[in-house]
Parts: C-alpha cells; sequence; structure tokens
C-alpha cells in the first residue's frame, strides 16, 4: 500500500473508532482544530481524535490515580515488590471470601479425566 492511499484512523474521545480519512482531509481537521493529531516515532501521523466537548484534549496526560496494590519495599538487602491485601468486600460493603472458588478451581484442575 503506497503512503498516499494510507487512511489515517479517526477516534471519538472516548477510543471508539469512527472510521478512516485520507490523509489531506486529516490535515485539514488539524490545521482547523476539529482534531488532536497522534504521530508515531518518526514523526508520520499515525491517528487523529475528536476533541471533547469542552474543546479539551481527549488523550489523557496521566493515568487516572486509584488504589495501588503493589509497591516497592525496602528491605536490609534490597528492595523487593510487596502486595497489598485487598479488603475483600463486595460493592455492599459485605465480606466475602473467594477461597471455596479458588479451591474448587485446583480440584478440578488436578482430576484426571
Amino acid at each position: 500500500m503506497s503512503s498516499k492511499n494510507q487512511q489515517i484512523p479517526l477516534y471519538a474521545p472516548d477510543g471508539t473508532s469512527l472510521g478512516f480519512r485520507a490523509p489531506e482531509a486529516a490535515k485539514r481537521l488539524i490545521e482547523g482544530g476539529y482534531v488532536k493529531p497522534s504521530y508515531g516515532r518518526k514523526g508520520h501521523l499515525k491517528a487523529i481524535w475528536l476533541r471533547r466537548e469542552d474543546g479539551s484534549s481527549p488523550v489523557e496526560a496521566h493515568a487516572k490515580a486509584g488504589t495501588r496494590y503493589s509497591f516497592i519495599e525496602n528491605l536490609e538487602h534490597g528492595r523487593c515488590w510487596k502486595l497489598r491485601r485487598l479488603d475483600r468486600r463486595d460493592e455492599d460493603g459485605v465480606p466475602f471470601t473467594t477461597r471455596g472458588v479458588f479451591l474448587q478451581v485446583v480440584t478440578d484442575c488436578l482430576v484426571v479425566g
């Protein structure tokens, strides 16, 4: 496929595909400020993204913050990853355990057919 016939993917702000545009049409949309371009390592246009309704960039600059389930722990002889235990509660705050389900899966895997 030659670069003249190459189509540029167009994405909605949430990342869903909206099809493809010709390179010339993509450049017009970029120049008009309707889309945000994504360039490859060598500077080639890889994709275009529609801006959000408020005109802000559709691409998040940073990952959303959330609970960290692993973190670096400094030990006497070096560093290692330590995992944070989950609180084992469902959406309503009721405690639950997955041990029975886990043991059933293990048992099923050990059964010779």
